[in-house]
């Protein structure tokens, strides 16, 4: 029997007919030229032509709006070898997709040697293609959130927060920013906002460059700018939404701009899309963040809104820290300062000098502290202090230091007897603040001084002939620990030796070891003005600039009648 006679029979052309047909898979047939010989139902349904309108064109001609990749099946053509493409665009069958893919599979199509053509068979996978494409943009988005989360709020300064957030939506997001915040609301001299007008600051704008020059004609950062009742910015906050604009007419630009005034300069900049989005933070409204498209960017579109309210709302919690922190940063320093009144005026027969100096706006005010108190028998005890801990917390508790300390003087009694009764008093109050402290009452009849530390770098006695010294004095814990042990040292101290007493942001640095720091006090020397003013800014300009803390110094000495305290007076 032949091979023929054992083998399947042929397939009937009207069943493979019918295969093509029946399957929801687009088929196609085409000739060397790339004209269609044949479509089945289902590619006639994927392009929106009928089978007849295909025959004898080519596939640009029947769909224009179709990338076929028209290089692949060439190549198919030319080397026989099978191969597969995803082509993406619009046939004329209605869809309400903003794209459309397709992936098809081509093998030429040979018989008796010659080459007829090429099969195409086509699946459309559009819902699977946009969902990646909405993948790969909810992993962008992502991405962008997490570089502006380590971008924005690197400090507790509110204008520095606003500049990062302006910063980094250029030009992610916009090519224009700027972040505008309500102003104080006290602010001496300032006039109030006209009736129906919104007053806010500028804190911040970024532009691209080729906007840059331009921008600053919209007001520059630090100015305030006023907007009119129904521009997008008072809208924004007062239904506390995003107002999203395309500004496409004069009337349109009007609308959104703070006055009518700025149609020709957004026209002439090209300004065309704008995005307003709030600050809030606790249900509190902090301002608002703009966002501008010019040229060839493209409008808003309702996923940039998104973003950019992810953004905002990330950034108004670290604007909230800014503001909740500057508010109490302002009143523990003025807290502070008040506390730190100089010494009960002018006294015949001792001549101070005090300064206290807080660090950076970047730090919290801490504790430090001062005071002389005078005792009987021509007597003055000096206090130096330092309450472990910053904010409103920490002055409040130095408050109560020095209150407590004052009563205690009254008594009379030796540096260490008054550590020791304060460390009780403290450690019984149940007040959580610990503090180191240095007292030095200084006998001008005897001239001498009597130390006692508890936890307090040494004090330093300049001399107008010898110079500086460290004095080493015995130290004891600090306050509010409520285990006691502390001594006194005596140091002779006759008329004109400055008695320098200083908290530790005056000498610790990062990295340096203190008794490095602490010699370097060893420098110091009597003015040659002899006033202990110029002494104290003297020392701060030297050793204050860099401090990672507050200061606070106290120089103090026995009036003479050598000469060393002319033109010298209290501060």
């Amino acid at each position: 029997m032949s091979a023929e006679a054992d083998g399947p029979p042929p397939l009937d052309p009207a069943l493979l007919a019918a295969v093509a047909e029946g399957t929801t898979a687009g088929v196609a047939v085409l000739d060397t030229e790339l004209r269609y010989l044949y479509v089945n139902p289902a590619l006639e349904r994927f392009n929106g032509v009928p089978a007849a309108a295909h025959l004898g064109r080519t596939i640009a001609e029947v769909l224009p709006g179709i990338d076929a990749r028209e290089d692949v099946l060439r190549r198919v053509l030319a080397d026989g070898v099978p191969r597969e493409t995803t082509s993406s665009g619009h046939t004329q069958a209605p869809s309400g997709l903003e794209k459309r893919y397709w992936h098809g599979a081509y093998h030429r199509l040979e018989r008796d040697g010659r080459i007829h053509g090429l099969v195409g068979i086509v699946l459309e996978v559009s819902a699977s293609q946009e969902q990646q494409v909405e993948l790969e943009r909810a992993r962008a988005h992502l991405a962008l959130l997490d570089i502006a989360a380590t971008s924005i709020g690197t400090t507790l300064d509110m204008d520095t927060t606003c500049r990062e957030l302006a910063d980094f939506v250029v030009p992610h997001l916009a090519d224009l920013a700027s972040v505008e915040v309500f102003p104080p609301e006290v602010r001496p001299g300032a006039r109030p906002a006209p009736e129906g007008v919104l007053r806010l600051r500028r804190a911040a704008m970024a532009a691209v460059p080729e906007l840059r020059d331009a921008a600053g004609q919209f007001g520059e950062p630090g100015e305030y700018i006023d907007y009119q009742e129904d521009a997008a910015n008072p809208r924004c906050l007062a239904a506390n939404q995003p107002v999203m604009e395309n500004l496409y007419s004069d009337e349109q630009i009007r609308s959104s701009a703070p006055d009518p005034e700025r149609v020709v300069a957004y026209r002439a900049l090209g300004l065309h899309s704008a995005l307003v989005v709030p600050l809030a933070a606790r249900s509190h409204p902090l301002g608002t963040l703009t966002l501008v498209r010019a040229g060839d960017s493209p409008a808003f579109t309702e996923e940039d809104v998104v973003v950019a309210r992810e953004l905002a709302s990330r950034a108004a919690v670290d604007l909230d820290h800014a503001r909740r922190y500057t508010h109490e940063h302002s009143i523990a320093l003025e807290l502070q300062r008040s506390l730190l009144s100089e010494p009960r005026g002018r006294h015949p027969h001792i001549e101070v000098a005090s300064r206290y100096l807080p660090a950076d706006r970047g730090a919290v005010v801490g504790g430090d502290w001062f005071d002389v108190v005078p005792l009987s028998d021509g007597r003055h005890l000096k206090a130096m202090g330092d309450v472990m801990g910053h904010g409103v917390e920490a002055a409040v508790a130095m408050s109560h230091y020095r209150a407590l300390l004052r009563l205690l003087a009254e008594d009379d009694l030796e540096p260490h007897r008054i550590l020791e009764r304060l460390d009780l008093m403290v450690e019984r109050s149940g007040l959580d603040r610990a503090a180191t402290c240095l007292l030095a009452v200084v006998d001008r009849f005897h001239s001498v001084c009597q130390i006692s530390s508890a936890g307090h770098l040494p004090p330093v006695f300049i001399d107008p002939y010898a110079g500086a010294r460290l004095v080493p004095v015995p130290v004891g814990p600090p306050l509010g620990t409520g285990f006691g042990g502390y001594e006194t040292a005596t140091v002779a101290c006759g008329p004109g030796t400055i008695l320098f007493m200083y908290t530790d942001g005056l000498v610790e640095r990062r990295g340096e070891d203190i008794d490095v720091s602490l010699n370097r006090l060893t420098s110091l020397r009597v003015p040659v003005s002899g006033r202990l003013d110029d002494l104290v800014e003297d020392t701060l300009d030297r050793f204050g600039q860099d401090a990672e803390d507050d200061i606070a110094v106290l120089a103090s000495r026995i009036r003479s009648t050598s000469g060393y305290d002319k033109g010298d007076h209290p501060t």
